[in-house]
């Protein structure tokens, strides 16, 4: 499965729980020759937002059944814990549902 469409299904199933944006973070070349740069920083998960119950910021790293966390995304997701933020990767939305009752991450 790619890794847009675990992205997509864990919208679904955190939408009771978490209000979720998606980010794209990295630069991309435009037509004209110059870069455009998203101003996130390396690292920045997927998708973030906040908890509903009580407006706690939410980071999720999305990756597929295959897919590894870059060092710098391993390094924001511990930052965002250390900062009182539910944090962590989520392969599946089973997964996204626990990082963001707090249970693991």
């Amino acid at each position: 499965m790619k890794e847009a469409d675990v992205q997509n299904q864990i919208r679904l199933a955190l939408n009771p729980y978490a209000v979720i944006f998606r980010a794209n973070v990295g630069k991309v070349r435009m037509k004209d020759g110059r870069f455009f740069d998203t101003g996130l920083p390396k690292g920045f998960s997927d998708l973030f937002g906040y908890r509903k119950s009580d407006c706690k910021a939410v980071f999720i790293e999305v990756k597929n059944e295959k897919g590894r966390a870059r060092k710098e995304q391993l390094h924001f997701l511990e930052t965002m814990k250390q900062n009182g933020a539910l944090a962590g990767i989520a392969r599946n939305p089973e997964e996204a549902v626990r990082i963001v009752e707090g249970e693991s991450g």
